[in-house]
């Protein structure tokens, strides 16, 4: 049987819920989630001090507060019964917190509204990327109301590369209709020229080596050889390149792992997800991490 997952969905009371929560439907069948934790974190609950002692019957604890008014809007959307919900207000720094709870509720995902132009800087989500325990899931605040079926899902044939794909063929197996293009971009190394051969020549050769490794790869996982864009980076930046393909195929999602071939060492995220996530306002992304990959890094946080 199929394992279950359980998601934290961090909430900042903007527009950006409101994106959040309507899709929380398609969510709920692409992850597989048995429970939802949804969560709002403020650096401080508290009322001015002045206010509270000249209207002390103002209103309830603000964190019961916001608490009921996110229940309340959870409750409006007729989630499946079979998923168990829990709501909570926090205080506290939000990093700090929902790292924390990522830990202690041993989260399997972690689903953040991805902004450009509604209030709020956005900079949560990328830091949250870069360190959390878990996969993340972004959610843009322009998507479409297109239920998750196609999928563009860059590889680099690694070892995270495997990670990533375990989990598309689950989506693939979920949802009989999904449409998933894989993604490629390779280069031309750095002294090329020593060889004898011309740019033109080498990237010929490279190309057909990317081909070979996909074949080994789709081969080797037993997977469906769904097409792969095989894209020549040049001067353009392998992230510029993901999302120019993901915008070209009208993709509803973006797959990706949080480290590649070349961020093997890399100690929170790898340097082309990293860019993607900080360029990626427009398609809902998916970064996937092995469980507990910056567990150390959590530990230490946690016991600062």
């Amino acid at each position: 049987m199929e394992k279950r997952n359980t998601a934290l969905i961090g909430l900042d009371l903007t527009q950006m819920d409101q994106v959040i929560l309507e899709n929380t439907h398609k969510v709920i069948q692409l992850l597989n989630l048995e429970k939802i934790y949804f969560m709002h974190i403020a650096e401080d609950l508290a009322l001015p001090e002045d206010i509270a002692s000249t209207y002390p019957n103002l209103l309830a604890p603000i964190d019961e507060s916001i608490e009921k008014e996110i229940l309340n809007k959870v409750k409006s959307l007729n989630l499946p019964t079979e998923v168990k919900i829990e709501v909570t207000a926090e205080e506290g720094h939000p990093i700090e917190k929902l790292l924390r709870w990522s830990k202690i509720k041993n989260i399997d995902y972690i689903i953040m509204g991805r902004k450009k132009e509604l209030k709020g800087s956005g900079a949560l989500p990328k830091r949250i990327a870069q360190k959390a325990p878990n996969s993340v899931l972004f959610l843009t605040e322009d998507m479409s109301d297109n239920e998750f079926k196609k999928f563009i899902v860059p590889i680099d044939f690694s070892k995270h590369t495997e990670v990533v794909l375990e989990k598309v063929e689950k989506f693939i197996k979920s949802n009989n209709n999904a449409a998933i293009q894989y993604l490629h971009v390779y280069e031309v190394p750095i002294g090329y020229h020593k060889t004898g051969k011309t740019y033109e020549e080498f990237a010929e050769i490279m190309l057909k080596n990317a081909q070979k490794e996909f074949n080994a790869m789709v081969e080797k996982h037993k997977i469906e050889k769904h097409p792969c864009d095989f894209i020549l980076k040049g001067n353009q930046s392998s992230a510029d390149h993901i999302m120019d393909a993901a915008l070209r195929h009208e993709a509803d999602m973006v797959v990706i792992g949080s480290r590649g071939r070349s961020d093997s060492a890399a100690i929170l995220l790898g340097s082309v997800t990293e860019k993607l996530v900080h360029i990626n306002y427009k398609i809902p992304m998916l970064v996937i991490k092995k469980k507990g990959e910056n567990m150390s890094f959590i530990e230490a946080l946690l016991n600062i």
